[in-house]
């Protein structure tokens, strides 16, 4: 596989053209589909716990999902996604990050941008499962940035036999200062919300190992420096950028991935784009000019959502 990075063609709905309307319309208009899965409980070595959800579909070909940001199973993204997955003969599997479900996780720690860890274990429990391990993984924003540093990180030894990562935040400290411009607040107070009440019923009845007023805590740089830094063994945010962006891993990968990314993104600038001479040469980098944050609606008529068919064609081909 050839890596490229040159802009592709994508014709996003006419009444959609900002970033900010590709970004939000499918998060409330985007149809939803009825799953039947199968919940389990993941016990994990240190005591914890994840939640994944398993499609009924019998398929040889088992692909991993990872939500983004204060994500879950009801994230529109990955509801239509677990269901387009399955109209095309996979079976998906969906990875709650600790936290995640809708139930707080046992230890003081949560998840990160560049916990690979509990990937990790995830991708052996579904060998163990099923005897084999997973087709393909997918992450999503946060889940993509998890995903792409995991597959650096392994090289030629990663056992799974595709990837697709859509709308990464390449460079943690690029969408930490990205979300504190012009309309990309409204996220960043979306999710600056989410994530102190997350960390307040987290703590409800269980006693806090850091001394820290979440709810004064207004931006990701913030939070963190104060949360998630200290609570996963960094020093501070620097610290925590650096080592978990995925953009310095992208040269070491050697499993066939697509990547797909918007230039508008507005969750990050059009610079945190990494350049062709920093993919390996098994990464199909696909960019478009218009698409805003795991948005891509599109003007065609075979899809209103046109990352959904360019996840399952590189899927499927051979």
């Amino acid at each position: 596989m050839v890596n490229t990075a040159s802009v592709t063609q994508f014709r996003s709905a006419w009444w959609l053209r900002s970033p900010h309307l590709q970004t939000l319309w499918p998060v409330y208009f985007k149809k939803r589909f009825t799953l039947d899965l199968v919940d389990e409980q993941v016990e994990l070595d240190d005591g914890d716990f994840l939640d994944i959800h398993w499609s009924k579909q019998q398929s040889d070909k088992v692909v991993l999902i990872l939500h983004g940001l204060e994500g879950s199973i009801n994230s529109q993204y990955a509801n239509s996604t677990m269901h387009h997955l399955e109209r095309a003969g996979f079976r998906p599997v969906f990875m709650h990050f600790r936290g995640c479900s809708g139930r707080p996780n046992r230890l003081p720690r949560a998840y990160h941008s560049g916990d690979t860890g509990d990937l990790a274990f995830i991708i052996e429990h579904i060998k163990v499962k099923t005897g084999r391990y997973p087709y393909a993984v997918v992450g999503f924003s946060l889940g993509g940035n998890v995903l792409l540093k995991w597959l650096g990180e392994t090289g030629a030894a990663n056992p799974a036999e595709k990837a697709v990562a859509v709308s990464v935040p390449f460079r943690l400290h690029d969408a930490a200062a990205r979300l504190e411009m012009g309309a990309s607040r409204i996220y960043r107070e979306h999710l600056m919300k989410s994530l102190r009440q997350t960390y307040v019923d987290k703590f409800k009845d269980m006693a806090s190992p850091l001394e820290v007023d979440v709810h004064s805590l207004r931006s990701f740089w913030e939070y963190d420096d104060k949360v998630t830094a200290p609570l996963h063994g960094f020093s501070g945010a620097q610290e925590y950028y650096d080592r978990c962006s995925s953009r310095q891993y992208l040269k070491d990968i050697k499993t066939p991935t697509r990547i797909i990314h918007s230039k508008d993104d507005p969750f990050m600038f059009e610079s945190t784009v990494p350049g062709v001479d920093e993919l390996s040469k098994d990464i199909d980098f696909v960019l478009t000019g218009q698409g805003g944050h795991v948005g891509f609606v599109s003007a065609d008529d075979e899809s209103s959502y046109w990352f959904e068919h360019r996840i399952i064609d590189f899927l499927k081909a051979v």
